[in-house]
């Protein structure tokens, strides 16, 4: 992804639409943004919009009758939020959707709860449609989506959150230089390249580092990286 707010992001790029759509649920309590949303989407290729829901509740109800592979979650709505949603669903099925956060600003302390919670990623509401239609085809094919440079300013923002985590984790030298790499926003092919080592080398030590972490994901571990201090505001590389 490209643009003002997403310099530096991890995305590996868009694969090529699958010959089976990506099916979409798009949870905001604005109907004029879900409408919008779900037009604008549903005309991009490789996306097929299975649903809406207008809040938390409605969007954990509409997974388990749809089950769609990817939820585009607004943080801020009524009677259950997109933290408390993306939790639910993340810790009830174990084939759960990914969700992709989709804010308004960037800075948005919700963001980086909604990451700690297990979201994949995050987009903001004013980037171009094929942007965030690119999002959700990174996420549904195994990717992240960060935006490093906005993390950073997120993070940077909080109290240190989880300052025992890497400590109690024991993670390698090999093992953090990996996380670091991570939080540049660098996709495993590249930091293999960096490394000097094979992806499969660097997905090994990825999956290594979400289990001693307990990271749902690359962008929780990137999350949980910067509030433990292993990575400051400013870090590129």
């Amino acid at each position: 992804m490209t643009g003002s707010d997403t310099s530096g992001a991890g995305a590996t790029g868009a694969p090529d639409a699958p010959d089976a759509p990506v099916r979409l649920l798009i949870a905001d309590d604005d109907e004029v943004t879900r409408s919008g949303l779900r037009t604008l989407l549903a005309a991009r290729p490789g996306i097929a919009v299975v649903g809406e829901a207008a809040d938390g509740f409605e969007a954990v109800e509409q997974v388990r009758l749809l089950r769609p592979d990817v939820v585009l979650m607004d943080v801020r709505m009524p009677r259950c939020n997109g933290i408390e949603a993306t939790r639910q669903l993340l810790s009830e099925s174990a084939d759960p959707p990914k969700v992709v956060v989709i804010t308004t600003f960037e800075n948005d302390g919700y963001v980086t709860a909604a990451l700690s919670a297990g979201a994949s990623g995050f987009v903001l509401k004013r980037l171009p449609v094929q942007q965030i239609a690119e999002a959700v085809r990174v996420v549904a094919a195994g990717e992240a989506v960060l935006f490093p440079a906005a993390l950073r300013r997120m993070v940077a923002a909080r109290p240190l959150g989880s300052a025992e985590a890497l400590p109690k984790a024991a993670l390698t030298g090999r093992e953090e230089e990996v996380l670091r790499l991570m939080a540049t926003g660098l996709p495993n092919p590249e930091i293999a390249e960096m490394l000097t080592v094979s992806p499969e080398t660097v997905k090994t030590h990825v999956g290594h580092v979400l289990t001693k972490l307990g990271a749902q994901n690359r962008t929780h571990a990137v999350v949980i990286a910067y509030e433990s201090g292993l990575v400051v505001p400013g870090f590129a590389g």
